[in-house]
């Protein structure tokens, strides 16, 4: 089973692919990654899901405003790049937790920068002074998002400087601007909350990746880890009001080591307790279990969230 999630990390860091897992039968429990998702794999139900890379999102502009930012987007698993042509506050950057800053212009540090579906830009240059050489570069990279802020009068402008220019007028148009959710953000950590809120929203409407973290594959992966036993939880659907979507998983290690979350409370209690008589009983490698997070269920628990989970638990 190693050997399948080296080969899935190999996959995921070059883009994204579908792990397609068996759910009942003499299969139950086997893995394949598969170029699209399949209802069936032998006649058996299956669980499909798309496993995509780290999400990355790139800041054009280290002032005062990008750096709540940066520390927002390292704390929501993003891979976080730095754009900024002033030393003093590409310095800033790199103390704020950035994984990459380019000190550059950001016109010759864009060139370095290829975009993709997992990726996500923010535009916060200086005084606007290098809007318009951003997001033309930006606009014709592929990304999942683009935020620029500004006022509408001054985004119009770039906008129609950069349409006159030969850009399409439908990319323009997808760009997100004023940046940000409306919920009257003032101070710069307020306006990264409202950005970053914007992208989790726009990451989760798209429902491109699973659960897969950075932790829990290197995990997965990692030999000192691969000693001990170990059960990986994955919600396979839910119903009602449960925490967390489908996908989401939680890594329960023999010494009683969790990676990631299911949701907490009682629910993922059942299941922790559930993996550990798993790794006791050797015979049981694959099972789906049903956690009951109804209402009155919730309310002896003092949940505030009810509803049904199916767990697939997996030894790994």
């Amino acid at each position: 089973m190693s050997e399948f999630y080296n080969s899935l990390a190999e996959k995921m860091q070059r883009g994204s692919c579908v792990v397609m897992t068996v759910l009942e039968g003499e299969s139950a429990g086997k893995k394949l990654l598969v170029t699209e998702p399949v209802e069936q794999y032998e006649g058996h139900a299956v669980f499909c899901e798309c496993a995509g890379s780290q999400p990355r999102l790139v800041i054009c502009g280290g002032g005062h405003v990008s750096i709540p930012m940066i520390r927002m987007g390292k704390m929501l698993g993003f891979q976080v790049t730095v754009l900024e042509d002033r030393p003093k506050f590409a310095d800033n950057a790199r103390v704020a937790g950035a994984d990459v800053v380019i000190c550059d212009s950001f016109e010759h540090g864009l060139e370095s920068i290829s975009g993709g579906e997992d990726t996500y830009f923010i535009i916060v240059t200086r005084g606007h002074r290098y809007d318009e050489v951003c997001l033309g570069a930006i606009v014709e990279k592929p990304n999942a998002y683009i935020g620029m802020m500004g006022s509408r009068r001054r985004v119009a402008i770039v906008k129609e400087e950069l349409f006159e220019q030969g850009h399409e007028r439908e990319k323009l148009d997808e760009v997100y601007t004023p940046i940000g959710l409306k919920i009257g953000a003032e101070t710069p950590e307020e306006i990264a909350v409202s950005v970053m809120a914007e992208i989790i929203q726009v990451k989760h409407e798209k429902a491109e990746g699973c659960g897969y973290s950075k932790e829990l594959l290197e995990a997965l992966c990692d030999e000192d880890c691969k000693k001990q036993k170990k059960v990986l939880a994955t919600i396979i659907s839910r119903k009602g009001s449960a925490p967390r979507g489908v996908g989401t998983k939680m890594l329960i290690l023999e010494d009683g080591t969790l990676i990631d979350t299911i949701g907490g409370g009682c629910a993922e209690s059942d299941v922790i307790t559930k993996a550990l008589l798993m790794m006791r009983e050797e015979k049981v490698r694959f099972q789906i279990c049903m956690v009951d997070m109804t209402r009155e269920a919730a309310e002896e628990e003092g949940m505030v969230c009810g509803g049904r989970i199916e767990v697939m638990l997996e030894r790994v």
